[in-house]
């Protein structure tokens, strides 16, 4: 059994062999919406890592389970629920998320088949391609539930200018992918299924010479990972003033209701 047949098994991430060693991972709470909770976080990492490492996987898709979100961010009752010590190893965790994504050298493609918001939207930036219906919402509301909107701004920044980035940032409204293509956040648009079109891209894609891809992926990231590190330690510092305000706890308790 390869390592892509044992991590299918997994009830949080799932994943699924397409034709020409297409890895597709599939974040699997459709009842939540597909929101990030702990345990799907590691199971994300885990899942990520092995893949990158199995030599019979040639690209990835990242998407999430039904037809409403691709992922529509971090698990709000796990978040009420944090007390000021849980804020770094909450976030460290975040960022590991997120550098798992990062850490790919093969190709990545987000297939957004719904809302992708918050964490989900950062995952979705943290990967090669973004594909999404142009209808489909897209954003980073933390300010809207009293957090902090660092590490998406950073990558945001990576991008967009300051302008758009301000817009989405600090009002923490979600904007239709037909306008995330038009401004730099969306890579494809596309009237069809999401999913399929995101394989097909990574098919496409994984026909790339692979120590050429794999290289040039790694002088990116160089590129980026002092950025993308100031901004998780930056996200840290944050996050416990938003907590000692009492500002998330009240957020999520009107979300909640």
């Amino acid at each position: 059994m390869n390592p892509a047949t044992e991590l299918s098994q997994s009830p949080l991430v799932r994943v699924d062999v397409h034709p020409e060693h297409i890895a597709c991972v599939t974040l699997n709470r459709p009842a939540q919406l597909n929101a990030v909770s702990q345990a799907l976080r590691e199971q994300l990492i885990a899942t990520l890592n092995a893949l990158n490492q199995d030599p019979a996987v040639k690209a990835i898709v990242i998407t999430g389970s039904g037809e409403r979100a691709f992922c529509a961010g971090q698990d709000l009752a796990e978040a009420a629920a944090l007390q000021a010590a849980d804020i770094v190893p909450w976030l460290q965790s975040q960022r590991d998320m997120y550098q798992a994504v990062r850490n790919l050298d093969k190709p990545c493609v987000a297939a957004l088949n719904g809302v992708t918001a918050g964490a989900g939207f950062q995952i979705a930036m943290c990967a090669d391609w973004r594909i999404a219906h142009p209808d489909t919402r897209i954003g980073q509301p933390e300010v809207k539930a009293g957090l902090g909107s660092i590490v998406g701004t950073y990558l945001m920044s990576l991008h967009v200018g300051m302008n758009h980035n301000a817009q989405l940032s600090l009002s923490g409204d979600l904007i239709n992918a037909q306008r995330g293509y038009e401004i730099g956040l969306i890579t494809q648009l596309t009237q069809g299924d999401v999913r399929a079109e995101a394989v097909a891209c990574a098919q496409a894609l994984a026909q790339r010479p692979t120590t050429a891809f794999r290289e040039t992926k790694r002088f990116m990231r160089a590129l980026t990972q002092a950025g993308f590190d100031a901004a998780a330690h930056a996200g840290i510092a944050a996050q416990q003033a938003c907590f000692e305000a009492g500002e998330p706890q009240a957020a999520m308790a009107r979300f909640r209701k």
